[in-house]
């Protein structure tokens, strides 16, 4: 089996789609008017779908803006660089921790896209952690 994506549901694609291809610097691929991806360079996709493509798997299934368990993580060259590329356009009130070291050696970002999601942008900086990235 292979992980193949991620996907988020969102009552405003367009929005959640711009700030996705914003942060992350990748196109999307629109596919209906309805559902998008953001395929990265190491095979990982973000999916995301609006609340419309729901009742197609099951109604009620999925409910946008309603996470409160799972961190989207996108691993970059150097977070602080990117933070400061975020820091121009994501609102202060989205940031909830600024790049610190975490104990398993990841420099960290952490903030929240426009559902409320929380998005990690991470950057392995301990050798034990570089190595766990092939890095």
């Amino acid at each position: 089996m292979n992980f193949a994506s991620t996907r988020v549901i969102t009552a405003d694609i367009t929005a959640l789609v711009a700030f996705y291809e914003k942060a992350t610097t990748l196109a999307a691929t629109w596919f209906t008017p309805d559902f998008a991806e953001l395929a990265g360079p190491a095979g990982a996709t973000l999916a995301i779908g609006s609340t419309s493509t729901v009742p197609l798997f099951a109604a009620g299934s999925a409910a946008p803006a309603a996470n409160r368990s799972v961190i989207l993580e996108f691993l970059v060259d150097d977070v602080d660089t990117r933070w400061q590329e975020l820091a121009a356009w994501i609102p202060g009130s989205d940031v909830v921790a600024e790049p610190k070291t975490m104990p398993w050696g990841n420099r960290s970002l952490l903030v929240r896209d426009p559902d409320g999601n929380l998005v990690n942008f991470f950057t392995p900086v301990t050798p034990e952690a570089r190595a766990t990235f092939g890095l």
